[in-house]
């Protein structure tokens, strides 16, 4: 039976690759190269952390790690930017989480997409990840191309194509 599996996930070295040009970028531009605050990327956890004096200016680093992100080939929903810059002493912080996996609502999101796309296939759910099976594989490409159309909240890669 044909199948395959829907996943979330971002190249760390991709990632890396961003935030260091975005670090680059903050060294050069105008408007921002008088700033203590700076940016960082925590490998273990996914989570990028913008530190800087005021809020405007915390903005501004968000604004130029997604560009970078996107000019890198990552999807900008893969960030999770619904966290409040809080203040640190002097400094504003504000941690922004990178995406990996299909946690349960968006499993559910998934699963219902597909659903009403009215596409003869099945859909699970596997641990942070979806596993769709169908009789054909033309179903399948159909699933495909109705979750590449819905909003699902993050970027979605499929994989495993059996």
């Amino acid at each position: 039976m044909p199948s395959f599996d829907i996943v979330s996930k971002v190249d760390p070295q991709t990632l890396e690759n961003a935030v260091n040009t975005a670090k680059k970028e903050l060294q050069t531009r105008y408007d921002l190269r008088d700033t203590k605050g700076g940016i960082e990327l925590d490998k273990k956890t996914n989570v990028i952390t913008l530190t800087s004096e005021n809020d405007m200016r915390i903005r501004a680093l968000e604004d130029i790690v997604l560009t970078r992100l996107v000019k890198q080939g990552i999807d900008g929903t893969a960030l999770d930017f619904t966290e409040e810059a809080h203040a640190s002493g002097t400094m504003m912080k504000k941690a922004v989480k990178v995406r990996a996996g299909i946690d349960k609502d968006a499993g559910r999101k998934i699963i219902k997409a597909i659903k009403d796309a009215k596409v003869k296939v099945e859909a699970q759910m596997q641990d942070d990840q979806v596993r769709v099976s169908a009789k054909k594989i033309d179903e399948l490409q159909a699933a495909i191309a109705a979750l590449r159309s819905a909003d699902i909240g993050q970027p979605l890669q499929f994989v495993n194509m059996k």
